[in-house]
């Protein structure tokens, strides 16, 4: 069977970038539509299912921040975000209102290109649901499953769609049941390379997907629990 091509979306005002970024995209044979205006953008991103968006942070209409932001409302498209700005804090916000990666301008194309690939691989988006049907690599929790071969969560047998980083932190902490991991390691586990961040990073995301858990079930969501001091931990009794 052949694979499908995954569809990305490159928003950036600059049409040097846009066709930059086209051009070495569409060499890997991925699919590539563009906007140049952020407004535009997140139309766009509700309308089609992309498979992930390269994101400029300074755009006409409504900069990248706030589209990411309204994206994360109700869909889970990985992002990566572009921006001129190489200053911490701007990495942080990016991370908090839901990128999953971040590329400082001026940037490589063959950079781009690899995070492209590695976030890909790493993304439920790309992971197709056709899996067979012995998985082995499945956490099992009374009202949580992870499939980790299809990338796949379910809680009470309800699918819930994460984004590729929820994924990575839920994923991490379930390995290891009553572990408990503090925000720095989190950060140098799950944001690995080139992120020495903020640890509100963490508690955002451990925040929200509580909130994408409660939705479904209020037992899977008190399974991530806080230990106050410390950081926080998978607690297996708590779905019980």
């Amino acid at each position: 069977m052949k694979e499908k091509t995954a569809s990305i979306l490159v928003v950036d005002d600059e049409e040097r970038i846009r066709k930059l970024l086209k051009m070495y995209l569409e060499r890997e044979q991925y699919t590539i539509d563009e906007a140049e205006d952020g407004s535009v953008a997140l139309q766009m991103a509700l309308e089609k299912d992309y498979d992930l968006i390269l994101l400029d942070l300074m755009l006409p209409g409504m900069d990248g921040e706030t589209v990411c932001e309204k994206l994360r409302e109700s869909k889970a498209t990985p992002v990566i975000m572009l921006t001129a700005k190489g200053e911490e804090a701007n990495r942080v916000q990016g991370f908090e209102v839901g990128t999953d990666d971040y590329i400082v301008k001026p940037f490589s194309p063959r950079e781009v290109v690899l995070r492209v690939k590695a976030l890909l691989r790493r993304s439920s988006k790309t992971k197709f649901l056709e899996t067979e049907p012995t998985t082995k690599n499945v956490i099992v929790f009374p009202h949580l499953t992870i499939d980790h071969d299809a990338h796949r969560v379910k809680v009470d047998q309800h699918e819930v769609s994460l984004t590729p980083k929820e994924y990575e932190l839920l994923y991490y902490l379930a390995q290891n049941p009553d572990k408990v991991f503090s925000r720095e390691q989190l950060l140098k586990d799950v944001w690995n390379y080139e992120f020495f961040g903020d640890l509100r990073t963490v508690d955002t995301h451990v925040k929200r997907l509580r909130e994408k858990l409660n939705k479904v079930s209020e037992e899977a969501a008190e399974m991530i629990v806080t230990v106050w001091g410390v950081g926080y931990k998978i607690e297996a009794d708590a779905a019980t």
